[in-house]
C-alpha cells in the first residue's frame, strides 16, 4: 500500500505568508535556487486561489514550454504504439497543444463539453479524501509546475505533464471519466480511513498504472504509464496479473521505481464492469471483505 503524501513535496506557508515547497535532497531541483523559487511562486498562486476565482494563469517560460514540447513529441509516438484505443480517441477529442504548456482553464474548457470535468489548481499534496472525493463532483486537482529541466523525461512527483497529458486525456473519455467519478463517489460515501485507502490503492493499480488486452496486445491506459517516457517502454516486460482487488490493497510496492506488477483487464468492457463495479459497490465493509478473501486464498 502507499500513502498519497509520498507523491508530493510538502508545501507550507509561514507566518509571514511566504509559501515554500520542500524538495527532497534527491530531487533534481534541490540544488537549483531559481527552480525552487519558481516552484514556490507557482504553489503560492494555487494556495491563494479559492473556488469561484479565475484559475491562476501561469506565464510559462520558454524553458518550461520546451520541456512540454520534448515530452509531448516523445510521447506522441509512444502513445500510438502502446496506448489503448479509448485513450487515443479521447486524446484526439481533447486536442491539447503540444507546443506549449496549456493553462488549466484551457483543459477545463476542453473537458466540459466531453465529460463535464474541470481542473482546479493545487499547490502540491491534496488530502486523500478531498482529492478522491472531488472526482465525484467531476473536479480534478492538478499541480501547475513543470519538472526540472535537467531531466525533462523524468519527474519524481506528479507535475502538470503527468496531471494533464496523463489524467487530462483520460478524463476526455466518457468511459474513463465515469470510472473515475465512481471512485470519487465511493470516496464520498465511505467514512473510515481504511476504506478510503482501499479506494486509493485500487485507483493506483487501475487509473494510474492500469493495462488491458486489446486486439491481441497488451496496451496501457493508466495515467502514470502514459505520461512516463521510460515506463511506457517497459510495462509489457513487467509481471502481468489478472485484475485482483484483494491483491491490489495488500501488495507492497515502491512508488519511486517502475511498477513490477501490473493488473490487466481482459478488455475495455471488462475494465468498466470490474473496476467501475468495484468503485460502485465500495463501502466501509470492503476492507474486511477483501481481507477475508485474501486469507481464504492464502
Amino acid at each position: 500500500m502507499f500513502e498519497e503524501g509520498q507523491l508530493y513535496s510538502p508545501v507550507t506557508q509561514g507566518d509571514d505568508g511566504r509559501v515554500e515547497v520542500h524538495l527532497g535532497e534527491d530531487h533534481p531541483g534541490f540544488h537549483d535556487p531559481a527552480y525552487r523559487e519558481r516552484r514556490n511562486e507557482i504553489a503560492a498562486a494555487a494556495m491563494a486561489w479559492t473556488p469561484g476565482d479565475g484559475v491562476p494563469q501561469i506565464a510559462y517560460t520558454e524553458v518550461e514550454n520546451d520541456i512540454w514540447r520534448i515530452v509531448s513529441r516523445e510521447l506522441h509516438v509512444k502513445h500510438e504504439r502502446y496506448a489503448c484505443r479509448e485513450f487515443l480517441e479521447a486524446k484526439a477529442a481533447l486536442g491539447l497543444p503540444e507546443d506549449r504548456v496549456p493553462q488549466l482553464n484551457e483543459v477545463t474548457d476542453g473537458l466540459r463539453p466531453l465529460t463535464g470535468f474541470e481542473y482546479h489548481p493545487a499547490p502540491g499534496l491534496v488530502a486523500l479524501r478531498e482529492f478522491y472525493g472531488s472526482l465525484g463532483d467531476r473536479v480534478f486537482h492538478s499541480t501547475q509546475y513543470v519538472r526540472h529541466p535537467s531531466e525533462p523525461l523524468y519527474t519524481p512527483e506528479p507535475d502538470v505533464i503527468h496531471e494533464v497529458i496523463g489524467h487530462g486525456n483520460l478524463l476526455a473519455s466518457p468511459r474513463f471519466a465515469a470510472i473515475k467519478r465512481e471512485a470519487g463517489l465511493a470516496a464520498q460515501r465511505v467514512e473510515t480511513d481504511e476504506a478510503l485507502q482501499v479506494i486509493a490503492d485500487v485507483f493506483w493499480f487501475t487509473m494510474e498504472f492500469g493495462v488491458l488486452h486489446e486486439d491481441g496486445e497488451l496496451r496501457a491506459y493508466g495515467a502514470g504509464i502514459l505520461s512516463s517516457y521510460g515506463e511506457i517502454e517497459e510495462f509489457r516486460h513487467m509481471e502481468i496479473r489478472s485484475l485482483n482487488f484483494a491483491e491490489m490493497v495488500t501488495i507492497d510496492y515502491d512508488i519511486t521505481k517502475y511498477q513490477p506488477v501490473l493488473y490487466a483487464a481482459d478488455s475495455m468492457d471488462h475494465l468498466e464492469d470490474a473496476v467501475g463495479g468495484f468503485f460502485r459497490e465500495a463501502s466501509d465493509d470492503t476492507p474486511a471483505r477483501l481481507g477475508a478473501a485474501t486469507t481464504a486464498r492464502g
